[in-house]
């Protein structure tokens, strides 16, 4: 069994991560977690996910809850990461890190806890067609080299907060990776206005927002004369809960390190 303990419990990603762990008998939910002054502190994680109670209270001493020992924590929250990864890290803890809202701060930090005995898997998207998309997409890049015009179209449902999602951002370094190209200085962020001809020398990011979209995302290749689209279309969060619980199980044989769910999956 693969204790474990989820970072955010009350969020959407959270229930359903708790969810999931409820029903995988490989897994047992070790800790629930969610911020001071929660209206959901004490509650069963259980009830919260809209399963049986699982006798496990929602709390926000994740000292005490890492004083356990669980196998493993899934942090899907937008608020806190570095701190909580530290603090696993120290635990003994992998640490699976599913949030969109990362910085350089934030990523060069876990490359400190993974160079210093951390196991951690980051991704902003842990849908398992999504890493598929990102080869895919690669191939695609190195194939069609410089001659085809690249544009990302991504939308999300309402709520999101972030633009463009972490999944969009992801792809654009992808194809700039295969270019030898900079994400800051060649993704060009939407267009209005009379702004002239497209470069050859861009990639254009577009996000949508509507709804209750749980995530689309589209890469263009368009040469003259032909064009080739590469798409993933989520319809449940489930499917990044999934990848979540494969990343856990994927830790707990692995040595320490940084790693992402293209090595989850055995895509590189």
């Amino acid at each position: 069994m693969i204790k474990t303990v989820i970072v955010g419990a009350a969020g959407r990603m959270g229930r359903m991560l708790v969810a999931n762990v409820a029903a995988n008998d490989r897994f047992e939910l070790a800790g629930a977690i969610e911020y001071s002054g929660s209206p959901v502190l004490g509650k069963d994680a259980g009830l919260i996910a809209g399963v049986d109670a699982l006798g496990v209270a929602i709390t926000d001493d994740l000292a005490a809850v890492l004083a356990k020992k669980p196998d493993v924590i899934i942090d899907f929250a937008t608020a806190g990461v570095r701190e909580a990864a530290s603090a696993a890290v120290a635990a003994g803890a992998a640490v699976v890190i599913g949030s969109t809202i990362l910085t350089q701060e934030d990523r060069a930090e876990f490359r400190r806890l993974a160079d210093n005995g951390g196991r951690i898997v980051v991704a902003g998207n842990m849908s398992v067609g999504v890493n598929l998309l990102f080869k895919l997409v690669k191939e695609a890049a190195l194939i069609l080299g410089t001659d085809a015009d690249v544009e990302i179209v991504e939308m999300h449902h309402n709520l999101k907060k972030d633009a463009p999602s972490g999944t969009a951002a992801r792809l654009a370094e992808v194809v700039c990776e295969a270019r030898d190209w900079s994400y800051e200085q060649d993704v060009r962020h939407g267009r209005v206005g009379v702004v002239g001809e497209r470069t050859k020398h861009e990639i254009g990011m577009h996000s949508l927002r509507g709804g209750d979209v749980v995530g689309d995302h589209t890469v263009i290749f368009a040469l003259n004369g032909e064009r080739v689209e590469l798409t993933h279309k989520a319809s449940s969060r489930n499917t990044f809960a999934r990848g979540a619980l494969r990343a856990a199980e994927f830790l707990a044989g692995a040595t320490p390190g940084l790693y992402d769910m293209q090595d989850v999956l055995g895509l590189k």
